[in-house]
């Protein structure tokens, strides 16, 4: 009967590799793929985490490698995590704004060896320098201090943009973040950084495997300061006022238990949008693949594509290397 109806054959679109090709509504590119990696103090080989197959905390010397092998395969930035010796960690985190701290040294070898030819970004947050793990300054009774936390934050951008940074992204969740580093940029003569918001960064039970990645001490959760993964009017307000107070890049974080978000943020932004496909994204699909459950590169271009497709302009995976190869042939 559907010989009846000539025009109401969609499947005339999926007929062969180029036919579906040609017609795609949504396209993955290197160049909105940023790759996340973990550059660590004290070590002189770099060390596999367990968690992430595939994934290890870098020497200087490795990180430089990787990001040139970045650049080579069309990546279109880098976002750099440092990990400090555990003896440096303190209460306030203060090897994270020591401008000779492995972050900056980092981002100084990153800058070094590949120039502008990758936007360099830097984590702007205390949890892997402090020694509770939290993101912020604790008062007496162990509860982050917003406003003590942003006179430290203030700290961190100028240095991260001393050492090189082109990006820096304040990850915390503390009320008036980007204003104050926005400021703090401002004041010190980095007017041309820019600020990648975490916008919407929600307590999820997906970090798992950065913990690992990053050396954290966390003792209990961040739900006070991260995201509830029962709202959504709370990542619009947190968009309003980022944007209000300067952002020039904003985040969603998780990706992929977060489209839904991602999707209602990226319609009403007036700045480009960024999601993070983060360490138990990334851990379920290997752990699968190597069960031998799914197909492990196909999931992985088809969880990008939904990304993509919910939109995301800009799509921080720790695959980004491999996917900008594989998309360039």
């Amino acid at each position: 009967m559907y010989g009846n109806f000539p025009g109401s054959r969609p499947r005339r679109l999926r007929t062969t590799p180029a036919m579906r090709r040609m017609v795609a509504e949504t396209r993955l590119d290197p160049a909105h793929l940023i790759l996340p990696a973990f550059v660590r103090e004290g070590i002189d080989a770099p060390v596999a985490i367990s968690a992430m197959p595939g994934v290890q905390q870098h020497t200087l010397d490795t990180l430089r490698k990787a990001a040139v092998d970045a650049v080579s395969a069309g990546v279109s930035g880098i976002m750099l995590f440092g990990v400090p010796l555990d003896e440096k960690k303190d209460g306030r985190g203060t090897a994270g704004t020591d401008p000779e701290g492995i972050l900056q040294l980092g981002l100084r070898a990153v800058r070094e060896e590949v120039g502008d030819d990758l936007v360099v970004m830097s984590d702007l947050c205390l949890d892997e320098y402090t020694d509770h793990g939290h993101c912020g300054v604790l008062t007496g009774d162990g509860r982050v201090d917003n406003d003590a936390t942003l006179e430290r934050y203030a700290e961190m951008a100028q240095v991260q943009a001393d050492a090189g940074a082109h990006v820096v992204g304040p990850s915390g969740m503390m009320d008036g973040q980007v204003g104050v580093v926005r400021d703090a940029l401002d004041q010190t003569g980095h007017e041309d950084v820019s600020i990648l918001a975490y916008t919407a960064k929600y307590s999820s039970a997906f970090y798992g495997p950065f913990r690992e990645a990053v050396g954290s001490s966390l003792q209990g959760d961040r739900k006070t300061y991260q995201q509830d993964p029962a709202n959504i009017r709370e990542s619009l307000r947190e968009l309003a006022l980022d944007l209000e107070e300067g952002a020039d890049m904003v985040m969603v974080k998780p990706a992929g238990p977060y489209l839904d978000i991602l999707a209602k943020v990226a319609e009403v932004s007036d700045v480009p949008v960024a999601a993070y496909q983060i360490s138990g994204e990334y851990a379920m699909i290997e752990a699968a693949a190597e069960k031998g459950w799914i197909d492990r590169d196909a999931a992985i271009m088809e969880s990008l594509t939904g990304i993509r497709r919910a939109g995301a302009q800009m799509i921080l995976t720790y695959w980004a290397t491999e996917v900008a190869q594989r998309l360039r042939g």
